[in-house]
């Protein structure tokens, strides 16, 4: 089903993101739009939102069971305004945002839906979830020039690390429970990413309340949103498998003929699988066994 516009939607099916979880699919170009629908469908969403221009259609085969939203993606701010109107639609309803060409994954994802994941993660008192957006990409880049190959796709297996994220209104003092995390291709080719998207953790799954906004740095203005856990125990993470970054290095001009592989010593395949992600220590069960 199509509609003309973010508030056309809201003020017609406002009721259909109550129920939740809502996925909130965001189209920055025309690469794996079927591959990315499915695997959150699969994944038990019960409302799609697809956010897309004119010039990238919604393929035929989802017309039943996505909203189109025809929506200027490209726009400098436009996910995060996106993001918020829903916010304030659906206070209490569990929301997820990725990009085309994005994946979501948490533990035991093969046997457990995410409806499952967020009533255990509900029950912990917990209003948000920590992402860690893992960078995808092609192993041969003569072959599959745009870096997206889903059948051969790999990921760097180590690279990653965490700063402390300084309060600049606690005399820069660190955040609590809060870590700024890096790695992927924004680490190894960082010459070509700005500062602030650099960074690889998102808060890509939370809980809708009054207030509450998402900001540019894919932070939210409850400090709490933040936290990569609470304060007695670990808790659940996810990852988010993404071509996004390998896409934009190169689309880019600037990065595109200086990047001949990002292959490296640290490269191995994508298994598709949570098991991987855990063994390599990119997101945690947590009490979830």
């Amino acid at each position: 089903m199509q509609h003309p516009s973010l508030d056309d939607f809201l003020r017609l099916h406002k009721d259909l993101l109550t129920p939740g979880p809502v996925a909130m699919i965001f189209a920055e170009d025309p690469v794996e739009i079927a591959s990315t629908l499915d695997h959150h469908l699969r994944a038990g969403f019960r409302t799609v939102l697809f956010f897309a221009p004119r010039e990238i259609p919604l393929p035929e085969d989802f017309t039943e069971t996505v909203h189109h939203i025809l929506f200027d993606t490209r726009r400098p701010g436009a996910v995060q305004s996106a993001v918020n109107s829903v916010i304030e639609a659906a206070p209490g309803a569990w929301l997820y945002y990725c990009f085309n060409a994005e994946y979501l994954f948490f533990p035991f994802c093969e046997t457990r839906n995410v409806r499952e994941l967020l009533a255990f993660h509900t029950e912990e008192r917990r209003d948000a979830m920590l992402t860690y957006v893992i960078d995808l990409y092609a192993p041969n880049l003569a072959q599959t020039p745009n870096a997206v190959d889903l059948s051969d796709a790999m990921l760097d297996r180590s690279g990653y690390f965490a700063l402390a994220r300084e309060d600049a209104a606690n005399h820069y003092h660190p955040k609590d429970r809060q870590l700024d995390f890096y790695g992927g291709l924004r680490w190894r080719f960082e010459e070509h990413v700005p500062v602030d998207r650099r960074k690889i953790d998102r808060i890509s799954l939370f809980r809708a309340k009054p207030g509450l906004r998402l900001r540019p740095d894919h932070t939210f203005s409850d400090e709490e949103y933040n936290t990569y856990s609470c304060p007695w125990h670990h808790n659940l993470t996810a990852v988010v498998a993404s071509f996004r970054v390998a896409k934009a290095l190169k689309r880019n001009p600037g990065s595109s003929h200086e990047i001949q592989s990002f292959m490296w010593h640290n490269s191995v395949p994508f298994g598709w699988n949570s098991q991987q992600l855990m063994d390599l220590g990119l997101m945690e069960p947590g009490q979830w066994f």
